[in-house]
C-alpha cells in the first residue's frame, strides 16, 4: 500500500491539471449557462425578510442598502444600537417596507435566540440570514501583550456566524430561505499580521461548507469572499471590559485601500445570493493562488515572501504595557503595535 500510495502522489497531481486544462472550457460553458439561467429566476426580495448581523457599519450597513433597494423587510442587529438608527432611518428611504432595531451580541446564545425569536413574532418568517459581524485586525501574534484576548477573535468571527445560523435554520427550511456569509480571500491566501483572523474565517468556510451538504437544497448558502474594503477603516484599540464585552475606542479616519469599495461589494452579494449563488468572489483572479497551494505551495511562498518583504519581517520593538482607560470600569487595554502608536491600518471586515 505504500508503493501504491508513492506512486499515486506522482501522477495524480500533474493529471488532474491535465484533466482541469481541457475541462476547463466546458466549465465555463456551463457556470455561465447557470449563471444566465439563475438570473433569470433570481429571488425577487420584495416584502420578503432579511436579518442581518453585523449591520452598523461596512459591508453590514451597504448590504442594508442594497436589500432596502429591492423593497424587502428588514432585521438591523448590532451591539451598537446608536448607529442602527439612522442606517434604518436610510433604508426606508430607499424603499425597505419595515425595518425593525435590535441590540445583541452574536457570541451569545440566548441573544440569538431573542432577535431571531423577535423576527419570527413580528414577521412570521425569515427568508434571508445575512451574517457580516466580524473582526479583523492588523497585528503580528507576538504585538499582543494579553493573549486572553484571542478566543475572542474566533468569538466574533466563528461563534457569531454559528449561533444566528443555528437558532435560525428551522425558519430558513420553512421559506426555503438562504444564508449569506461575510467571508474573506484571507481565510486560505497567507498575509502577514492577520493570523487569528485568517484562521477564523477558514473555520467559518468549513463550517458552511459541511452545512451545505447537511441542508441540501432546502437552505442555500452564498459565501461571499473578498479582498480588503475600506469604508470603516479606523484606527481603534482592542479594549476588554470586565465581563468580557468587546468594545471599540474610535478615531473616525477613513482610509482608502486597495480592496475596492465596499457599495460595489455589497451590491455582488446581494446579486449573488438572489441568484442562488454558492460562491461570490470579489476579485475572482485571486483564485488561481488556490492552485499554486494545492499543487505548488512552494511556489506561493516565494512569491508572498518576496511581494511582502517589507511588511512581513519579524517585529523587533518591544510589546506596549497595558493601559488603564480612565473614569470607566476595570478594563484590560490590549495594544496591537509596538511602543508607537500605530498606522490608520485597523481593518474592518
Amino acid at each position: 500500500m505504500d508503493l501504491v500510495g508513492s506512486i499515486l502522489n506522482f501522477v495524480v497531481p500533474p493529471a488532474s491539471m491535465v484533466m482541469l486544462a481541457f475541462a476547463w472550457p466546458t466549465l465555463s460553458f456551463i457556470h455561465a449557462l447557470e449563471w444566465f439561467f439563475k438570473t433569470l429566476n433570481r429571488d425577487n426580495m420584495e416584502n420578503k425578510v432579511v436579518l442581518i448581523t453585523g449591520a452598523s457599519s461596512a459591508i453590514g450597513e451597504q448590504l442594508a442598502y442594497e436589500y432596502a433597494r429591492r423593497k424587502a423587510n428588514l432585521v438591523l442587529v448590532a451591539r451598537r444600537e446608536h448607529r442602527l438608527w439612522g442606517i434604518s432611518d436610510n433604508a426606508r428611504l430607499l424603499g425597505a417596507k419595515h425595518v425593525l432595531v435590535m441590540a445583541a451580541d452574536v457570541v451569545k446564545e440566548e441573544e440569538c435566540r431573542r432577535f431571531i425569536y423577535d423576527t419570527i413574532n413580528y414577521f412570521g418568517h425569515l427568508h434571508h440570514l445575512v451574517n457580516t459581524a466580524s473582526l479583523g485586525h492588523n497585528f503580528y501574534l507576538e504585538e499582543a501583550t494579553d493573549p486572553s484576548v484571542f478566543p475572542h477573535m474566533m468569538d466574533i468571527n466563528f461563534w457569531g456566524n454559528v449561533y444566528p445560523t443555528y437558532v435560525a435554520l428551522p425558519f430558513l427550511r420553512q421559506t426555503r430561505g438562504r444564508i449569506l456569509v461575510n467571508a474573506s480571500m484571507e481565510s486560505w491566501l497567507p498575509m502577514p499580521k492577520m493570523s487569528l483572523f485568517a484562521a477564523a474565517k477558514a473555520a467559518v468556510i468549513n463550517f458552511y461548507e459541511t452545512l451545505r451538504l447537511e441542508v441540501r437544497d432546502e437552505v442555500g448558502i452564498t459565501i461571499a469572499t473578498h479582498g480588503w474594503v475600506g469604508d470603516d477603516i479606523n484606527r481603534r484599540n482592542f479594549m476588554l471590559e470586565e465581563g468580557t464585552e468587546i468594545h471599540w475606542k474610535e478615531e473616525r479616519d477613513q482610509v482608502a485601500t486597495s480592496g475596492g469599495h465596499v457599495e460595489e461589494l455589497a451590491k455582488l452579494m446581494v446579486a449573488g445570493a438572489c441568484r442562488g449563488d454558492a460562491y461570490v468572489k470579489r476579485p475572482s483572479w485571486h483564485d488561481v493562488f488556490l492552485l499554486y497551494r494545492a499543487f505548488a505551495p512552494d511556489v506561493l511562498n516565494w512569491t508572498f515572501r518576496l511581494l511582502l518583504s517589507d511588511h512581513g519581517a519579524k517585529p523587533t520593538a518591544p510589546r506596549s504595557q497595558p493601559i488603564e482607560a480612565a473614569g470607566s470600569p476595570p478594563r484590560r487595554a490590549i495594544a496591537f503595535s509596538p511602543a508607537s502608536p500605530p498606522p490608520p491600518q485597523q481593518i474592518a471586515k
